[in-house]
């Protein structure tokens, strides 16, 4: 049998205290609890900005509808003289919404007349997961009327855990919605 050197012994050593060591040892305790809680934290930070998102397009959707929904009350998009439909409604809603580049396409409007406050069902046009246009209607109705407008923002969920939570449409998309309902003003129709 071959004798071993000191540094081989020593080595031998220094494996057999390893597993004290190891247990003693402190250094990287710092690294390895940030490495088991960063991403949970940074799925909560995500989370929020996601959340803070939504209630910002929730909001100015909200303001942008009302503004829209005056002209409406008043009679002034009816008496303007120009054609009115449910693109150019879109049009002046996303003009309020500057700052969403793509309202426009992500935005749906529904405009109805309704015979009564209590006649009319506010459940989201969508079918299958996916709004359905044909469930949409325009009409500004005239003095005097009961209005009932709606829009529909798509919006993308970026953070995986609301998607599991907030999307309710396919995709990992969520509908936000704004209604304003109002009787049109006795304006004198043209």
């Amino acid at each position: 049998m071959q004798a071993l050197s000191p540094r081989t012994m020593h080595a031998k050593k220094r494996l057999r205290g390893l597993p004290v060591r190891f247990a003693r040892g402190r250094a990287g305790s710092t690294a390895v609890e940030f490495a088991m809680i960063a991403l949970p934290f940074l799925a909560l930070i995500m989370g929020i900005i996601e959340l803070s998102m939504i209630y910002l397009v929730s909001t100015t959707l909200e303001n942008a509808t009302a503004d829209v929904a005056r002209m409406v009350r008043t009679g002034q998009l009816q008496t303007s003289g120009t054609t009115q439909n449910a693109s150019s409604f879109t049009t002046k809603i996303c003009g309020e919404l500057a700052w969403l580049s793509s309202c426009s396409s992500n935005l749906y409007v529904d405009v109805n007349k309704i015979s009564s406050w209590s006649s009319y069902s506010t459940t989201p046009p969508t079918k299958n997961g996916q709004i359905d246009t044909t469930q949409l209607n325009f009409n500004m109705g005239g003095p005097g009327d009961i209005i009932m407008v709606r829009a529909f923002y798509q919006w993308t969920l970026f953070t995986p855990v609301l998607d599991g939570m907030a999307a309710t449409l396919n995709g990992g998309t969520t509908l936000i919605t704004s209604t304003s309902a109002f009787r049109n003003e006795p304006y004198a129709a043209s």
